[in-house]
């Protein structure tokens, strides 16, 4: 048997659960740093935020438009958020699955994302991590803003 490729990438916030969990499933919010690239414009971001739901977000590129979709497994306020994933190049039916822990700290909370992917998708793990860092750190910019 061949096991998927699991990576995870933590970050701590300075930040309450709440918001930090909050942020992922408000459009307004997650357009910020969801998928949102330099040079990239989000131009569209719906998120149907329950169990079942599901999201689209793309970001235009210069090289076209990048087409993100979720499916929500798992919504549970402020700890626990686990979504199926698809991107293109991806097809409707290449899926892997995005798992979200937040937990409390003295400070704020520590953030752990986990995404398990079939082993055919290897060759984009280094990518697939970088763009997760990336989406954490754009994350941690607005958690930044909007307690200054």
């Amino acid at each position: 048997m061949i096991r998927p490729i699991v990576l995870t990438v933590t970050r701590e916030f300075a930040a309450p659960p709440e918001r930090v969990f909050d942020a992922w499933l408000d459009p307004a919010e997650a357009c910020r740093f969801l998928f949102a690239t330099e040079g990239g414009e989000v131009v569209e971001c719906e998120i149907d935020a329950r169990v079942g739901g599901s999201a689209r977000i793309v970001d235009r590129r210069a090289g076209g438009d990048a087409v993100h979709r979720l499916r929500y497994e798992a919504i549970e306020r402020p700890h626990l958020l686990v979504f199926l994933f698809a991107a293109d190049p991806a097809g409707e039916g290449e899926w892997t699955r995005v798992s979200i822990v937040i937990a409390p700290t003295a400070a704020g909370c520590t953030l752990a994302l986990t995404h398990e992917m079939d082993p055919q998708w290897a060759d984009y793990e280094a990518q697939t991590r970088q763009g997760w860092t990336m989406i954490l750190a754009g994350l941690a910019r607005i958690m930044e803003k909007s307690d200054a």
